[in-house]
């Protein structure tokens, strides 16, 4: 009776270890604080439930029957599958693995604003002013955030926290800027109908890590294309660049005569008028000292640029770019379609995306030592395209002896070394020696002694060599201006074509260079009505009637 009671009383005592461990857990996870109380609860009930589960087994001979070994294995086998899940889950918290299988990469990033965030110098918040959390928008803002850990963001209702929505000067909902330490700077107000963009998303980051601007001059007084909105403006692209942090001014030098020296780039945007000679080697001088030109001319079109570019082996062709290709963008033979590009940092990350260049002329590119030239645009070969030599005619063919194959280049970058010319210091003139006569001078006799110098005149400085530095010049030019005004600067690549020579020229290479917008591509089926029709009689009444068909005759045939 006694071992029986002794026995119940180890049973109840060994029931305590569990009920020991639950405590222990409890109190740790309610206080968040795994302090003395919770572990002593803890290893209290783990050696209690320990020692039972000895005991029992060597009273009982536990672990030798059958269901004692299958239950161990299934027990062995779940911990086994549960901590396989929990490395799983752990390695996917410290390691991302993303597949965007869309065509255009629409929830991927684009590699300029990867790199720009990878490199922030400083932590960078984003604030979103709103109620609502679009997914669209909070997977964008995830993408910035899983490329570094310096950048944050945080959605925020202005009128619960309408202290920090008066600091950053909020007005309406849906409004997002960025901040980092002091400064702040509004991105876009987001609607149902406009949401974030990674292009100003990216532009303005650029703008907020990086202190220093770059001043482009737009050449005018020749007809070129007007700044201010209006018909064939390119007031878009100047926008652009001031998001790009540029600052743009109007430059007529048949006044100033002369570059400004803080002048980054100049870009010569359509010019119908030929320019003045001083105005041709105004531009020649300042890229003689290191200077950045954006040439963009136009066919039927003499800028009287021709000494200029014939220092860089660049030769304008007066014949028309034709392209007939045709295929689903139907933009007529007068408008390449460009989908080749150049090894170049202009072009590099346009892979075989489209541009097109209303009314274009080729270039021809000759060699010229200390130039390289590098060409970006390229249009598809003959058959295909053509130079043009008739531009009267309203049948567009090909003449051999006249016209030129393709493909033809329609725009090109060059680059040339400028070592500017030694400065002279002036140097105190030597004291000449005394030369002895030739009369009284033998090889026997010593020399007559040396009579006092004369002055010497300090009106005869000695050139001084000094140190060199060798500088860059850069130079693109294209064969066409249309393709950067309004309407059509934001089609396809057009704007990254001018944004990315511009700043390639401004000689900024560490700053990304533009961003093409991802679009979804239509595929879409459009259908006559008689197609329509004709597919529903399909469907609805001839398929049926086949199978019908072949259940009968297979019936038939097992009949």
């Amino acid at each position: 009776m006694k071992i029986v009671a002794k026995k119940k009383l180890w049973k109840y005592l060994f029931w305590s270890g569990p009920f020991l461990i639950t405590v222990g857990l409890t109190v740790g996870l309610i206080s968040e604080q795994w302090g003395l109380i919770p572990l002593v609860f803890l290893i209290t009930g783990i050696v209690i439930s320990g020692l039972g589960i000895i005991w029992q087994s060597y009273e009982t001979n536990w672990w030798k029957r059958r269901s004692t070994q299958a239950g161990t294995n299934a027990l062995v086998a779940t911990l086994a599958v549960l901590a396989i899940l929990g490395l799983i889950n752990f390695l996917g918290t410290r390691y991302h693995l993303r597949a965007d299988l869309t065509e255009t990469q629409l929830f991927t990033l684009a590699p300029q604003s990867r790199e720009l965030v990878r490199v922030l110098p400083q932590p960078v918040k984003a604030w979103v002013f709103d109620v609502n959390q679009n997914p669209q928008d909070r997977e964008l803002l995830e993408n910035y955030q899983r490329q570094s850990s310096k950048f944050k963001y945080e959605y925020i209702d202005p009128q619960t926290r309408p202290g920090l929505a008066e600091k950053f000067g909020v007005k309406d909902y849906g409004e997002v800027y960025l901040e980092s330490g002091n400064k702040r700077q509004l991105v876009q107000t987001i609607n149902e109908n406009e949401r974030l963009s990674e292009i100003r998303l990216t532009s303005r980051l650029q703008q907020l890590t990086n202190s220093t601007t770059a001043k482009a001059y737009l050449l005018q007084g020749h007809g070129e294309r007007q700044l201010s909105p209006g018909k064939g403006a390119i007031s878009q692209a100047v926008q652009a660049l001031g998001d790009k942090n540029f600052t743009t001014s109007p430059l007529n030098l048949g006044e100033t005569s002369k570059v400004p020296q803080d002048a980054a780039v100049v870009i010569v945007a359509g010019p119908k008028r030929g320019l003045f000679e001083g105005e041709v080697k105004a531009l020649q001088e300042y890229l003689n000292r290191g200077g950045n030109l954006l040439l963009m001319i136009d066919p039927n079109t003499d800028p009287k640029l021709n000494s200029l570019l014939q220092e860089w082996g660049v030769r304008l062709d007066n014949r028309l770019a034709v392209d007939v290709s045709g295929g689903s963008v139907r933009l007529g033979p007068a408008t390449p379609l460009v989908t080749e590009y150049g090894q170049h940092p202009i072009t590099k990350d346009f892979d075989n995306g489209n541009s097109f260049y209303p009314i274009a002329r080729p270039l021809e590119i000759t060699s010229v030592p200390g130039v390289q030239a590098t060409p970006l645009l390229r249009t598809k070969p003959y058959p295909n395209s053509w130079a043009e030599s008739d531009l009267q005619s309203e049948k567009l063919e090909f003449n051999e002896g006249k016209d030129l194959k393709g493909p033809l280049t329609l725009g090109v970058a060059l680059t040339r070394k400028q070592t500017p010319k030694s400065v002279s210091t002036p140097q105190p003139a030597p004291t000449p020696s005394p030369l002895p006569s030739p009369t009284t001078q033998s090889k026997t006799s010593p020399a007559p002694p040396a009579s006092p110098a004369p002055p010497t005149s300090p009106a005869s400085p000695t050139p001084a060599p000094s140190s060199q530095t060798a500088t860059e010049s850069r130079l693109v030019v294209l064969g066409n201006s249309d393709f950067a005004t309004d309407g059509l600067f934001q089609q396809q690549l057009n704007g990254d074509v001018f944004l990315n020579s511009v700043t390639w020229l401004s000689q900024q290479d560490q700053q990304p260079l533009s961003i093409r917008p991802k679009e979804p591509k239509n595929r879409r089926i459009t259908l006559t009505t008689t197609q329509a029709n004709l597919l529903i009689l399909l469907s609805l009444l001839l398929l049926p009637l086949i199978g019908f068909a072949i259940a009968i005759i297979i019936w038939w045939k097992r009949r």
